[in-house]
């Protein structure tokens, strides 16, 4: 068995489950429902914005969720299989070309906007 092989091994039992998320790619606006604790209370924040960019797999698999705060872009970077992350909602679809949106960073106004993903669709159930 090689070092990779084990090391998977090793944290298989923290992975999260495959149905405990939704489908999600990048282009997508998420709600992610992070822990946080303060003090003795535990409360959980959603934190909204588009997904730019997956990286990793296995345990080290990581999402990168950007949002525009008071006009200035803030950055998160979310360990996926963290017992810190409650739930993570799609709350609408993108439509991405490309594997990274880092293209995003320097955009301003309503160029920053994505197409919605079921623009061409007349029925959608």
């Amino acid at each position: 068995m090689n070092r990779q092989a084990i090391i998977e091994a090793a944290t298989a039992d923290q992975l999260k489950d495959n149905d405990q998320y939704p489908v999600f790619s990048v282009g997508d606006t998420l709600d992610v429902h992070v822990r946080i604790i303060e003090g003795d209370k535990e409360r959980v924040q959603v934190y909204q914005g588009v997904l730019i960019g997956m990286k990793g797999r296995g345990i080290n698999r990581t999402i990168t969720v950007r949002r525009i705060v008071a006009n200035e872009g803030v950055e998160r970077i979310f360990p996926l299989h963290s017992p810190r992350i409650a739930k993570i909602d799609v709350v609408r679809r993108g439509d991405a070309r490309r594997a990274k949106l880092y293209f995003l960073r320097d955009r301003v106004g309503k160029s920053r906007r994505l197409r919605d993903q079921r623009r061409g669709m007349k029925h959608v159930s």
